[in-house]
């Protein structure tokens, strides 16, 4: 695999061409983050799409599952790291499959905790198996030592985006 050019070492390369004098090592990072994530939004939701569901709503059910218990919308945006009005529209539309259900706080009828019905709970069950079975069969190219290696520089890494970036809006 080492003596393979992916598609960013060939933008370097014309970049480098093009202006020799500017350092493009961040592209060679964040053009590979970039081409990988396109990549894996390509490929990597088959077994959810074959159960009618997109990613994001499947991070909604994981996160309900993963937790054991109900969350706010504002706690289930911040645990699935996407917006208030997305988890709103997703919740909206897995409570219409009959996936999750509301209750209404009991002190204060603004608030809204979410969980996982029965049948939402049976689907998670059932699919994660084979969509972690499904993802590790795309990384498995990769040594498992390797892939230790990425996962713990990518953690490095998001540590340190979170510490900069994380206050950002966008």
């Amino acid at each position: 695999m080492e003596d393979a050019e992916d598609a960013v070492a060939g933008v370097l390369r014309q970049w480098q061409q093009e202006h020799p004098h500017l350092d493009f090592a961040p592209v060679a990072v964040i053009g590979r983050l970039n081409r990988c994530t396109a990549l894996l939004h390509q490929v990597a939701d088959a077994p959810l799409g074959r159960a009618g569901l997109t990613r994001p709503e499947y991070d909604i059910l994981c996160a309900l599952s993963r937790v054991g218990g109900e969350l706010t919308p504002g706690r289930l945006a911040r645990e699935t790291f996407a917006s208030g009005a997305a988890v709103t529209k997703r919740i909206k539309q897995l409570e219409e499959r009959g996936l999750v259900s509301r209750r209404p706080d009991s002190r204060d009828r603004r608030v809204s905790h979410l969980s996982l019905t029965d049948t939402g709970r049976e689907l998670v069950d059932r699919l994660l198996p084979d969509q972690l079975e499904y993802e590790n069969a795309l990384l498995s190219g990769l040594p498992s030592d390797r892939r230790q290696d990425l996962a713990a520089i990518l953690g490095d890494l998001l540590l340190l985006l979170e510490g900069r970036l994380g206050s950002v809006s966008g």
